[in-house]
């Protein structure tokens, strides 16, 4: 059976060292100019904000999960799924999943397969919905090999996308040790 085609960005599932999966509040300065989506990855960034990352960052942080500010134009406290690019708001407090032992479920842009186990990966897509809030980030299929922001642990349960003969099965992934910016010795 074919895979569903639906990228959703990097969803949490479960943490390598047990306990709860939990976010981290993280600053948004106001005005950034790129709109950031739920399940897409942020990088850290001087004075402990962040901001969209591109593959093959050094600085990963996490996955976004949201973000919370006081509405510019109606002064009222606001939720959103999703970051709206430029939003002038002083405010800006950012949902981050930034621990470096979550195991991510993503989907494959290209045919996934379980030989790619313990290969490493970029990413790929930085857009997403202004409707739902979700990110259309997905796993970089044709770069698996030694380097690359995430490493794949295994595919998918998921009944509708775990076909390794077809394009776009799902799999389990973490960050890269040496991309994750709590598994760095250097700063930023």
């Amino acid at each position: 059976m074919a895979n569903q085609d639906a990228a959703f960005g990097f969803r949490p599932t479960r943490s390598l060292v047990g306990g709860q999966i939990r976010t981290e509040e993280y600053n948004i300065a106001a005005n950034y100019n790129t709109a950031i989506y739920t399940g897409q990855v942020v990088e850290a960034v001087t004075a402990g904000g962040i901001e969209v990352a591109a593959a093959g960052d050094v600085q990963a942080l996490g996955i976004f999960g949201g973000v919370f500010y006081t509405d510019p134009t109606t002064s009222k406290p606001t939720w959103s799924a999703y970051y709206p690019a430029s939003t002038n708001a002083s405010d800006l407090k950012a949902s981050v999943y930034a621990d470096p032992y979550i195991v991510y479920e993503a989907q494959h842009d290209g045919t996934g397969t379980a030989a790619m186990n313990n290969s490493c990966m970029d990413f790929v897509g930085t857009s997403g919905s202004t409707t739902s809030g979700q990110s259309t980030s997905e796993l970089d299929t044709s770069d698996s090999g030694t380097g690359g922001n995430f490493k794949q642990i295994g595919i998918s349960t998921d009944p509708e996308n775990s076909d390794t003969s077809a394009a776009n099965a799902n799999a389990y992934c973490v960050f890269n040790t040496g991309l994750h910016i709590f598994k760095l010795t250097t700063g930023v």
